[in-house]
């Protein structure tokens, strides 16, 4: 009775209402009555028709979305994302394998995805229970597009409506929001956009990326921090924010690109943490302010993501030579398209390089071979001018002249066919497509590597699974012939060094993915082909 005497609020004050968990419940939002617009001017546009009713008792609760692609689960705490699997991607290569998990939080109580509209701070807000619409969505194929609507109220007085619409055969989520102040005083904040997850544990695969990504002007950007210390900062047009790992990502995409900051900083629980807000505007009581996302969680699928836009397609990037790795790419899926056969498809590709840059080969071991015929006579001059370096190279260079000889001219065509190889390598080390792609026998993955049996005890340089890595000792085999063939070099400590190539790769590409050694062994035995058959004709 002294408490209500004393401290109780009059009757026009309004309690906020709690749920069992604690959290402060919103007050009822109005329906959305304006036009989605984009948040670059600095007034907010359209009015609010409706004023807040009494405060309505919420309270946390998940919201299951089946799709033929994937099972999302919805909280109305924040709103959020608790969980995303996909459907058509398992862990491993077993049928019960589990099916791929996008949402890694580990036991960390932040939130996977969160696009909202702070008053005043750069970062996350506090945790706000929604009204949520419904209570499950199944979409089956052919099913109309279905929509998911949250509503809340913020300690500042602004009434969030956040719509979010899913596809039955698309990845992509359309996310809506707007912003009404519904209070009785104006009101200035930014629309933000952040997103948390945490990395796997265990050792990355060779040349992949795992982490923060933006696209800011255009141009891609991996965010690579080590320590919580480290903070990336960039400011500009930013089309686009992810987490992605070797075959998947999750992105935020607004639908226009404003000018704002992104912050990417390593928490001390391990967690990645990238927020992205655009300029702060101002909202008169009443009025309103909408902005579009669209929300992308799934592979790192070339195709699927140009199908997508937006720019999602410079999510798969290969590096220094990624214009000839997705060219190369392309061939890669028209050969799979008719044979069904992501390895026969890399023989086919394998031979088609070959056959393009068969004129550059050949005359590159012709000039080899014209290299070996006098290899005696640049023995001899090497043991005479022995303490005398400078005559040694003019000798060298009439010799070359008497002969007509390049020594570069055997050089020249390799350097040339470089880029082709490098690109190839990136390719077939970090493309989607072989995830899981059968071959034959016992290479079930051509993203793995490949392994004849499986031995319960480790082995030195391999890692997990242990068995026999067939392919790659062939490929080592194959690497012997084929300098055995080569015309020895004049100097023996080169001929020596050279003769330890093939051991060297053997020991490179016993963990590599078995598609790319696959591409190593096959273009091996065609340069033998090529080399047996110079040496025949010049016999």
């Amino acid at each position: 009775m002294v408490w209500m005497a004393l401290f109780a609020p009059k009757q026009n004050q309004r309690l906020p209402q709690r749920t069992t968990s604690g959290k402060t419940a919103p007050e009822k939002v109005p329906e959305n009555t304006g036009t989605p617009v984009g948040p670059g001017p600095a007034e907010a546009r359209g009015t609010a028709k409706q004023v807040p009713e009494q405060p309505v008792k919420v309270d946390e609760k998940t919201v299951t979305v089946t799709t033929p692609l994937y099972r999302a689960v919805f909280s109305n705490a924040g709103p959020t994302i608790k969980s995303f699997e996909l459907k058509k991607y398992r862990q491993t290569i077993k049928k019960d394998s589990p099916l791929i998990q996008l949402v890694h939080l580990g036991p960390n109580p932040v939130d996977f995805m969160r696009m909202d509209f702070l008053a005043g701070s750069f970062g996350a807000g506090g945790t706000t229970i929604c009204r949520v619409d419904k209570d499950t969505i199944r979409l089956k194929p052919g099913s109309a597009p279905e929509n998911l609507v949250f509503r809340s109220l913020t300690p500042e007085g602004l009434s969030i409506v956040r719509t979010f619409r899913f596809y039955p055969n698309q990845y992509k989520i359309d996310m809506n929001m707007t912003v009404i102040n519904a209070s009785g005083k104006p009101v200035r904040g930014a629309f933000t956009a952040q997103i948390h997850a945490l990395r796997p544990k265990g050792k990355q695969r060779y040349y992949s990326f795992t982490g923060l990504a933006i696209l800011i002007n255009g141009k891609l950007e991996t965010i690579k921090i080590k320590k919580p210390s480290d903070e990336k900062v960039f400011k500009g047009r930013i089309n686009w924010l992810a987490f992605e790992d070797d075959y998947f990502i999750s992105a935020i995409v607004p639908e226009i690109t404003t000018p704002g900051t992104f912050k990417g900083h390593l928490l001390p629980s391990g967690l990645l943490e990238g927020t992205f807000a655009t300029p702060p505007v101002s909202l008169h009581p009443s009025q309103q302010i909408s902005t579009l996302y669209t929300l992308y969680l799934g592979p790192r699928d070339l195709g699927i993501l140009k199908k997508v836009g937006k720019d999602l397609s410079k999510a798969v990037d290969f590096g220094w030579f990624d214009i000839i790795a997705k060219a190369l790419l392309y061939v890669l899926l028209f050969f799979n398209k008719f044979i069904n056969n992501y390895g026969v498809s890399i023989i086919l590709l394998t031979v088609l390089i070959k056959v393009l840059f068969w004129p550059l080969t050949h005359k590159s071991y012709k000039s080899m071979k014209e290299m070996q015929k006098i290899q005696p006579i640049m023995a001899k001059i090497r043991e005479k001018y022995k303490d005398d370096k400078q005559k040694m190279n003019m000798e060298m260079m009439a010799l070359y002249k008497t002969y007509k000889v390049n020594p570069m001219s055997g050089c020249l065509p390799m350097l040339i066919q470089l880029p082709v190889f490098f690109a190839l390598y990136r390719l077939l080390g970090n493309s989607i497509e072989l995830r899981h792609a059968p071959f034959m026998l016992w290479i079930k993955d051509l993203s793995a590597p490949d392994r004849l049996f499986t031995f319960p005890f480790s082995i030195p340089f391999m890692s997990p699974p242990y068995g026999i890595p067939v392919l790659t000792l062939l490929m080592g085999v194959s690497m012997f012939v084929q300098q055995k063939m080569t015309p020895t070099p004049g100097d023996p400590a080169q001929a020596k060094i050279m003769m330890l190539m093939p051991v060297i790769f053997t020991f490179m590409f016993i963990n590599f993915p078995s598609g790319l050694v696959l591409y190593w062994l096959v273009n091996n035995i065609l340069s033998i082909g090529q080399q047996y058959r110079i040496l025949k004709t010049s016999a």
